[in-house]
């Protein structure tokens, strides 16, 4: 039976029901998407007694049409002298779309610098947690393309932690075997899975922006464990 949640913060309160076997475990970390994974992320955080964090994800969009996504990139783009790719592209779409490589980087290259901003604004230049050999509960406010997830779980392998458990208030089952079908050993729980997914916000009575100021607050409670070595 699908379940109408009445705000991300009741989400992340149902989520951690599901993940209470996480509790207190000392080699387990939650991380949000911004902005609106963050608030799902604190309650889940805040019932377990886990350290927050956030994993930084821009979704790639048409200029022409901010809504319509082609892929995602990730903060390990940030890195000086980062070699790898940690973007993650449609190819449906970009081929429909017509869009060539130099096409997809420069809009790339646009999100990288709202990744920078965010990193300044949420960490106050604090470091990343460290997550090598971390059990990784990586939140979002529910998943309708996969494509920020994909780019998150992409970067997040690199920093090789021990397991990678997706946690999201609601996403489809097609996009649950698309997203175990791409990436190795995740785990996924949510609350609904519909057979579709129209909308994330079809599932929400409240879906009102997150802000970066709600973010930030957020993350504020937890600032002495996201320092902690």
């Amino acid at each position: 039976m699908s379940i109408i949640l009445t705000n991300r913060r009741e989400a992340g309160r149902r989520l951690a029901r599901k993940l209470s076997a996480y509790a207190n475990h000392p080699q387990t970390v939650v991380l949000g998407l911004p902005r609106g994974g963050v608030p799902v992320a604190y309650e889940i955080a805040k019932a377990l007694n886990l350290p927050l964090d956030v994993c930084l994800v821009k979704k790639l969009a048409l200029p022409e049409n901010p809504e319509f996504a082609i892929g995602a990139i990730a903060e390990d783009s940030l890195i000086t002298n980062y070699s790898g790719e940690v973007i993650i592209v449609d190819e449906n779409t970009r081929k429909i779309k017509g869009l060539d490589k130099a096409k997809i980087n420069a809009i790339a290259a646009q999100q990288k610098a709202e990744l920078q901003w965010r990193d300044r604004c949420y960490r106050h230049f604090r470091a990343p947690r460290e997550i090598c050999d971390q059990t990784v509960i990586l939140v979002d406010d529910g998943v309708a393309t996969g494509l920020t997830i994909h780019a998150a779980v992409t970067a997040l392998n690199q920093h090789k932690p021990e397991k990678i458990i997706i946690a999201v208030p609601v996403i489809s089952l097609q996009i649950i075997k698309q997203l175990k079908y791409q990436l190795e050993k995740i785990e996924i729980i949510c609350v609904n899975s519909p057979q579709s997914l129209s909308a994330v916000s079809f599932w929400y009575e409240d879906f009102s922006e997150t802000t970066d100021r709600e973010v930030c607050e957020l993350l504020s409670e937890f600032a002495p464990q996201l320092i902690k070595k």
